[in-house]
């Protein structure tokens, strides 16, 4: 098997939400908006009740504090808002106070932070502002100083070695992480919780932090979780309903070092027995439990876990069991169909925490970098306003299987819940220190709805990430919970129905976020990937991968369109030397003969072809990479010793170089360049082939960088003598057959397997070879330099890229967990056997 441990088979409901992962964006939207669309005096109802609610918190706005108001002066795409992001991110880990001048300076002494100086209401605001002009407390000025802050601000940044200063900025630091955190423990933030009295006293607590990366961080968080659920279960509530109660949230990435998809037996087995505990604690101490929702690469894994707890015959008589949903994910409504399916197989209502998501701009990302067929998320935000209303409606219909909880800040969303909601029982949810004045004006008017706060608890240090994330998700000039308080948005546009904005669009999918595939625009297409997180995708890769290897691999010189025989030897597995991957046939000295004869008389006619005609044998190459991955992926792993996840990206690297070499090459081939001169002087520059190129390639990327020097050479009018690595010639031998089947004529592109003293240094020797591409050690490089110095005749070109001594330097600034990701993935990602791998780490 290729895979140690393919994904199990899947029950049609979680068939349905594997397909739904990357679907077409146009076919989702159109089949959730009979869900989300309301008769028209529903949503005359509803836009009523949004514009009542809309004006109440404008009205309101003079008496607005913590972070709505703090979010509503500090936009991300103001310099200060950039200087406060970076900020926030890395201040508080500074330990010493050079290094902490040193960022102050650098992100705060540009700023104008003067310009929103008084422009809010809100204390907290200028108290905050004042903190970041390095006062650290509110303050008065006189007049001249008032209209010169900006010089104020640069004295007191050049006073940077005082130590009032850095205590300023930190304690103003620490006054925004208040309006985001709880508390520091579990205990601080339920007296914080009861100091607002009835409104403020249900919450569903969750301990700040990010993913663990280690067994220790793991351990830290769950008895951070159990030591919460223990003290809100010996509090004395004499309140029977769960839902009445406070409850905890868990994240799942806390709780085990490697929760994710391709460490699924791992998870179930070691992360499984901890949540189980866990559940069972909150099941004892009469305390809801809801699992959040993370990166969508997550998801399966959280729905095995998921599963697997209400299946547990200890939880059977549970009803405090809970999970987040992301509306922005196509997955959703899928999932909340599973889900139905699960409560009603378990006899046991689920707690549904309906959410719109926290993670868009890594999912849009990642999509990209792995060149998905399209994005697990919506890419407009007014589709994401379609999903939630969708999948709350199907929420409510589902009756007594679900306790539906809506988790949102928009006033549109609030009242349309109120209208599909009727007398079923739900509650809303918002997040700690932002909503209070939207949910504020719903009490007024419907008394009685429950509204549960969403409450991080830990240190200002671990809020940092956590912040960052509710910058981005509400930060931006575009978020609802900016233009809700800005009165120059009018109150249509706050309130608008996206039903109908959605179907007022020509096209759904943002025309300003092409899929993946279209990611460098007409320049070229961006090569396919393969969703490695993906039961259903993985599984069909797998089964892919082990047809190949039924195939008998062989590897032979071939030399003027002919394969040459000889002795051969048996290719085995680096990871099981008993497992035969196929036989290879070194090159003899007649094959190695006919192919510089031929690539020497076949290379003029090649070099005065037309460009756009090798650039498109480039591009068939490319689409024949793609239509043979399995086999390819199958040889590097079998062959090389790779890891599928390292030899899917080689297979992508591969198709890149042969579409961006095409590129280019029209780009600097097609036509001869002008270029100035004197009067009556026309000077032009062109390019052409230099004639026979050796490309002479390594083992430890036996596929890209052998196609990337052949792929280049060809493109550029060379014929080429294709030398792979002795360790790995069975990959090559089939790159150079799809080469052909593109349209690369066999007396141009030679094939020679063998090893380094044999065949490539008998090719660099010989004065035919005009030049040579080499990937490999430093010393072999050197030694290929001076044998070609030392030939008689024109001086041939040398492309050599060789090892180096790569270096990382990290200071305190950085934040640790995104330091070791780093690290780990730099010098251990391809077991650490690249030129580009991290040698050095300075800290």
């Amino acid at each position: 098997m290729i895979f140690q441990d393919p994904p199990p088979p899947l029950s049609p409901s979680r068939r349905a939400i594997s397909a739904a992962c990357l679907a077409d964006e146009s076919a989702c939207v159109r089949a959730l908006l009979p869900l989300a669309r309301m008769d028209d005096d529903a949503a005359r109802r509803v836009t009523r009740r949004a514009r009542r609610l809309v004006e109440a918190v404008r009205a309101r706005r003079l008496s607005q504090g913590g972070i709505d108001a703090f979010m509503h002066e500090y936009d991300l795409s103001s310099r200060e808002g950039v200087a406060l992001m970076c900020l926030a991110e890395a201040l508080l880990r500074i330990p010493d106070s050079a290094t902490a001048d040193q960022l102050i300076q650098d992100k705060l002494a540009d700023a104008d932070w003067a310009r929103h100086l008084g422009h809010s209401h809100s204390l907290f605001v200028n108290a905050s502002t004042w903190g970041l002009m390095l006062t650290g407390r509110v303050v008065r000025l006189e007049q001249h100083d008032r209209d010169h802050v900006g010089g104020l601000l640069g004295r007191l940044v050049a006073r940077s070695g005082e130590p009032a200063i850095r205590m300023a900025l930190r304690q103003a630091m620490r006054i925004i992480g208040r309006q985001f955190v709880m508390g520091r423990t579990i205990e601080e933030a339920l007296a914080r919780g009861a100091e607002g009295g009835s409104a403020a006293s249900l919450c569903s607590f969750d301990m700040l932090g990010e993913a663990a990366l280690t067994r220790d961080d793991a351990q830290r968080y769950f008895s951070a979780y159990a030591h919460a659920i223990e003290t809100l279960s010996r509090r004395r509530d004499p309140e029977p309903d769960l839902y009445a109660r406070h409850g905890v949230s868990i994240k799942l990435s806390a709780l085990h070092p490697r929760c994710e998809f391709a460490q699924r037996e791992r998870v179930m087995r070691e992360l499984l027995p901890r949540l189980t505990e866990l559940a069972m604690l909150a099941r004892r101490g009469g305390i809801s439990l809801t699992i959040d929702a993370e990166e969508a690469e997550r998801l399966e894994p959280t729905l095995d876990l998921f599963e697997h707890l209400c299946r547990h015959d200890g939880l059977a008589d549970w009803a405090g069991l809970g999970l987040a949903v992301q509306a922005y994910q196509k997955r959703a409504l899928s999932l909340i169909r599973w889900l139905a399916e699960l409560a009603g197989q378990r006899g046991r209502p689920l707690a549904i925490r309906l959410v719109k998501g926290a993670y868009w701009d890594l999912e849009i990302k990642r999509a990209q970098e792995r060149g998905l067929e399209g994005y697990p998320v919506f890419t407009r935000k007014v589709a994401t306003d379609v999903s939630y209303l969708a999948c709350a409606r199907e929420i409510l219909e589902a009756g007594e299987l679900f306790y539906p909880q809506f988790a949102t800040h928009n006033a549109r969303t609030v009242a349309s819940i109120m209208e599909m909601a009727g007398t079923s029982r739900f509650e809303f949810q918002r997040l700690h220190g932002m909503g209070e004045t939207l949910y504020a004006a719903l009490a007024e008017e419907v008394p009685g709805i429950p509204c549960r706060v969403y409450a991080p608890v830990g240190s200002h240090e671990a809020l940092l990430p956590y912040l960052v994330r509710r910058l981005l998700e509400n930060g931006a000039n575009t978020s609802f919970v900016n233009r809700l308080v800005d009165e120059s948005t009018p109150i249509e546009r706050v309130i608008a129905d996206p039903v109908r904005e959605i179907e007022r669009l020509h096209r759904l999918p943002h025309p300003r976020i092409p899929l993946p595939e279209r990611l460098f625009g007409d320049e070229r297409r961006n090569s396919s990937g393969v969703n490695l997180h993906d039961s259903l995708a993985v599984q069909g890769l797998a089964d892919q991968m082990a047809a190949a290897m039924k195939e008998a691999w062989r590897a032979c010189p071939l030399a003027g369109g002919e394969a040459f025989d000889g002795e051969s030897v048996q290719v085995t597995d680096p990871a099981d030397r008993q497992r035969v991957v196929g036989e290879a046939i070194g090159s003899s000295e007649e094959a190695i003969r006919r192919a510089l004869e031929t690539a020497a008389g076949s290379c003029s006619v090649w070099s005065m072809s037309d460009v756009e005609a090798r650039a498109a044998c480039l591009e068939r190459a490319a689409d024949l990479l793609e239509s043979h991955r399995a086999e390819l992926l199958a040889l590097c792993v079998r062959e090389a010793g790779r890891t599928v996840p390292d030899a899917l990206a080689e297979v992508r690297e591969a198709v890149d170089f042969c579409r961006y070499y095409a590129h280019v090459a029209r780009a600097l081939m097609a036509r001869p360049r002008r270029l100035g001169g004197p009067a009556g002087e026309r000077n032009t520059l062109s390019w052409a082939g230099r004639g026979v190129f050796a490309c002479i390639s390594p083992w430890n990327f036996p596929l890209a960088i052998f196609t990337g020097q052949v792929a280049a050479a060809l493109v550029a009018g060379n014929s080429v003598i294709a030398k792979p690595a002795h360790q790995t010639p069975l990959v090559a031998a089939r790159v150079v057959k799809l080469f052909h089947e593109a349209g690369i004529p066999p007396d141009v592109l030679h094939f020679l397997p063998g090893g380094g003293a044999e065949v490539g240094m008998r090719l660099v020797r010989d004065e035919r070879i005009a030049g040579v591409a080499f990937t490999g050690s430093t010393a072999t490089a050197r030694l290929i330099n001076q044998a070609l110095a030392r030939r008689r005749g024109p001086i041939a070109s040398l492309i050599a890229e060789t090892g180096g001594l790569n270096a990382m330097i990290v200071d305190s600034s950085a934040l640790p967990e995104q330091v070791v990701s780093d690290v780990l993935q730099s010098a251990f990602n391809s077991a650490g056997q690249r030129c580009s791998s991290l040698r050095v780490l300075f800290l």
